[in-house]
């Protein structure tokens, strides 16, 4: 498979942080979701009350905000061509941030295109909406409807930076994480 950087990419409850943390338990390299990792920091600070939904609701500059999952993302990016491993999988990739923005409507300038056009993945899997396994609780605020915008924002966004994300079956985890391993040997 060579050194390849991975993104594994979805709509908010469609299930990819649970395929992320089933490649970790296998022994792979993964990078979590940088969101989580501004959460803890937030929690660190006693704010853990402004991430219940939703942060760019709560923050005084979305752009900022966006600007630091921008640069967050570009860290693990650059830590992974540090690593010793063959492969590295991220829970999320940098045009994840863009597509968000097209999402909310959000302008964005030719900085936040040039991570995107600076720092590529080798491979993009996306996890389609699976409206069976959708859960809406306190820190997932959007709906079923919303998610199935997202998933389609992701893929534009994917698209137009010249991937073409492979869509992982709806099934359970094991046979979801046995798909993108046999797909990336055939790559």
């Amino acid at each position: 498979m060579g050194k390849n950087k991975v993104v594994i990419t979805g709509a908010p409850g469609t299930g990819k942080t649970s395929i992320i943390k089933g490649l970790e338990n296998k022994g792979f390299h993964c990078f979590h979701e940088i969101i989580r990792d501004m959460t803890s920091k937030a929690k660190g600070e006693g704010l853990s009350e402004v991430f219940i939904s939703n942060p760019l609701v709560f923050v005084d500059d979305a752009h900022q905000f966006n600007k630091d999952l921008l640069e967050g993302r570009t860290a693990h990016y650059l830590e992974s061509l540090k690593t010793n491993v063959p492969i590295s999988f991220f829970d999320r990739g940098i045009p994840d941030v863009l597509a968000y923005m097209d999402f909310f409507g959000q302008a964005y300038d030719k900085e936040f295109a040039k991570y995107c056009e600076d720092h590529r993945y080798d491979s993009v899997f996306i996890v389609p909406p699976w409206e069976e396994i959708y859960v809406s609780d306190n820190e997932r605020l959007e709906t079923y409807e919303e998610a199935e915008k997202i998933h389609h924002a992701l893929m534009n966004t994917y698209s137009q930076y010249g991937y073409e994300p492979v869509e992982v079956p709806k099934d359970v985890v094991p046979e979801r994480i046995s798909f993108i391993l046999e797909t990336l040997k055939k790559m």
